[in-house]
């Protein structure tokens, strides 16, 4: 880039810095207004307490909801300092981090798209302002969820520079917090298989796998050893109450789970979701590493995450805040390729995200999902259907769809470069280098 477009571009960053500090606000002041609650900020909070207490974690009932412990018994470690804070303090610090977190998730997402360096800050500003309003981070924001943070994790260790001899413990850490993010660690042990099959550079992938392995046995251990009953109790009780956090076919759970409890007009699925949560996670898998073998690693990683949505028991829809890489992605692509399919692909992304649809279905008081007619099926099934949208995209990529060059780029189009070479270890293939 010449000295007088980067000048141009530094220019643009103040106007990109105002919008978003206007976005932010004017979203300040709608969560304010609405009266969120943050709920689940405050269930943290007294799992804190409860820590700190020596009382048993999972007999906790918090708020006048009697919501229950969830997570593992690390969470609840990391939840003491909230404990140090005033309520009246906790509210607007605790946004205050989920809106910068928001911000390092949208960096993140770029840098695993791999944008060019030079508009980096002004591009994340950008979609931070419009990112904010996506329903999966109003949630987020609305129950004081710790969903950025899991994201901000898990981006920072697949952005990683495959020396990088830390780069699995954001990985390992999410899952000790969430056991979700732990099929990253399964992608990345994939990953290195393929890899080595192929005669390639199998050992940064494997070694990442390994070090999230053993940063969530240490957290884990961790726990164990400070609270040791809550422990035992989670990996032996616990863990397996999947009903534990909610009703299956509740409007707010996007997994493949509660699209059957729907689906199936059942409070509990049982063995049709088990038989086709296998599938659904191996054919995920298959496509995200898959595309991770091609060299295009990004796809591969935010399919991994996709992939996860779905096979989760419980996925609720501010689960869902990895919507903003996915929709990254699918714009670098339209971006770079064009074509009025991929601009439609990565349009109806975001129209699902920020329409709410899920929402325009009876979902209360009773129990109203079980009752559901095909039309309020679907709306209540869109982030899966979306999911489903986007991993056959990324299935395309892993194919090397398209495989004509792409015609000069338009100048300040802001293009995306396909892949993120160095995240996962090991360089590009020669053939998503040809197909760049």
């Amino acid at each position: 880039m010449s000295v007088i477009a980067t000048a141009v571009v530094r220019r643009r960053v103040p106007l990109a810095a105002g919008v978003c500090l206007l976005s932010f606000v004017v979203f300040w002041a709608a969560q304010r207004a609405a009266d969120v609650s943050m709920i689940d900020l405050w269930v943290y909070r007294a799992e804190g307490q409860a820590a700190r207490a020596g009382a048993d974690l999972y007999a906790l009932r918090a708020t006048e909801y009697d919501l229950p412990m969830t997570y593992p018994p690390f969470a609840a470690l990391l939840f003491t300092p909230l404990t140090l804070l005033d309520p009246v303090d906790l509210r607007p610090l605790a946004t205050l981090a989920n809106l910068l977190l928001l911000f390092a998730v949208v960096r993140l997402s770029l840098r695993l798209a791999g944008t060019w360096r030079h508009t980096h800050v002004e591009t994340a500003l950008w979609v931070s302002a419009v990112a904010v309003w996506a329903e999966p981070v109003w949630t987020t924001l609305r129950y004081g969820q710790v969903n950025l943070l899991l994201a901000v994790l898990v981006l920072w260790a697949l952005t990683r520079h495959p020396d990088h001899r830390w780069a699995g413990v954001g990985i390992g850490l999410a899952a000790a917090v969430k056991l979700t993010p732990g099929l990253f660690g399964v992608f990345l042990l994939l990953v290195g298989a393929v890899a080595g099959v192929r005669g390639g550079v199998w050992r940064p992938a494997v070694r990442h796998a390994c070090v999230a392995t053993a940063a969530f046995l240490g957290a884990t251990l961790v726990a164990a050893v400070v609270l040791p009953d809550d422990s035992r109790n989670f990996w032996t009780r616990v863990v397996f109450e999947a009903g534990r956090a909610g009703r299956a076919e509740n409007t707010a759970n996007q997994s493949v789970r509660g699209v059957l409890a729907r689906l199936l007009h059942t409070p509990e699925p049982g063995v049709w979701w088990a038989a086709v949560a296998a599938v659904v996670c191996v054919a995920g898998l298959a496509v995200a590493v898959a595309a991770a073998a091609r060299g295009e690693r990004a796809w591969g990683a935010v399919a991994c995450a996709a992939t996860a949505l779905l096979v989760s028991p419980v996925s609720w829809s501010h689960h869902w805040v990895w919507c903003v890489p996915m929709a990254v992605l699918l714009w670098a692509r339209a971006a770079r390729w064009g074509g009025r399919g991929r601009w439609a692909a990565a349009g109806g992304l975001a129209l699902v995200f920020y329409s709410y649809a899920l929402w325009w279905v009876p979902h209360r008081p009773g129990r109203p999902e079980l009752a559901q007619n095909f039309g309020e099926m679907t709306l209540s099934a869109v982030y899966p259907l979306a999911a489903a949208g986007f991993l056959a995209v990324a299935a395309a990529v892993a194919l090397g769809y398209p495989r004509t060059r792409p015609g000069k780029p338009r100048a300040g189009s802001g293009r995306l470069r396909g892949g993120f070479g160095r995240g996962l270890g090991g360089s590009r293939t020669p053939q998503a280098v040809a197909n760049e």
